[in-house]
């Protein structure tokens, strides 16, 4: 019962958040907001398993993904509020204002990846799966991992059609969630 407790009132920021995009299925922000109640699901069915066997090999992993997951966010948000020139043209509504940018920004942790925020939410997504593995929960991180890609693949789009060839050969030059591989 805490879990449907949980994930009821951790669900309603993220609802608040979406609100501009949970019914625009074309939008980025319709699948971001699927991964994030799948990341809530997941954190409100493990968050009793956050500090049990501390030294298991599940955990050291869990905790390596967490902090990485943290990095990533931190270092993306700065660079885009820093080096993103913020206002775009033709606002986008399912845009939040750190993501309104009139310029490309590929430096930083932008040079290796296109998209360090879901990337986060990639490491954030399998770092509390592996706190307490089950087969429900694997599910439920595989959809959270598709709702992701779904999410870049439409942001990459509108990204096009609004940077152009600077971003196609952007793309060229950077993996989409890691480093050198993917």
């Amino acid at each position: 019962m805490d879990k449907f407790i949980i994930f009821g009132i951790l669900s309603i920021p993220v609802i608040i958040i979406s609100w501009r995009t949970i019914f625009n299925l074309r939008s980025h922000g319709f699948y971001r907001f699927l991964s994030w109640e799948c990341i809530i699901w997941l954190f409100a069915s493990n968050y009793r398993y956050w500090f049990v066997d501390p030294a298991g090999v599940k955990q050291v992993f869990s905790w390596i993904f967490l902090v990485v997951s943290a990095y990533v966010v931190l270092a993306g948000v700065i660079l885009m509020k820093r080096e993103g020139r913020p206002g775009r043209a033709g606002k986008q509504k399912s845009l939040y204002r750190f993501e309104e940018t009139s310029r490309l920004v590929d430096t930083g942790i932008f040079k290796y990846i296109r998209h360090p925020l879901y990337s986060s939410l990639l490491f954030l997504t399998w770092g509390i799966f592996l706190k307490n593995t089950t087969l429900v929960l694997l599910i439920i991180s595989i959809l959270s991992s598709v709702f992701l890609l779904i999410t870049a693949l439409i942001d990459e789009k509108e990204c096009i059609e609004y940077f152009g060839d600077e971003y196609r050969l952007y793309m060229k030059r950077s993996r989409m969630f890691v480093p050198f591989l993917i």
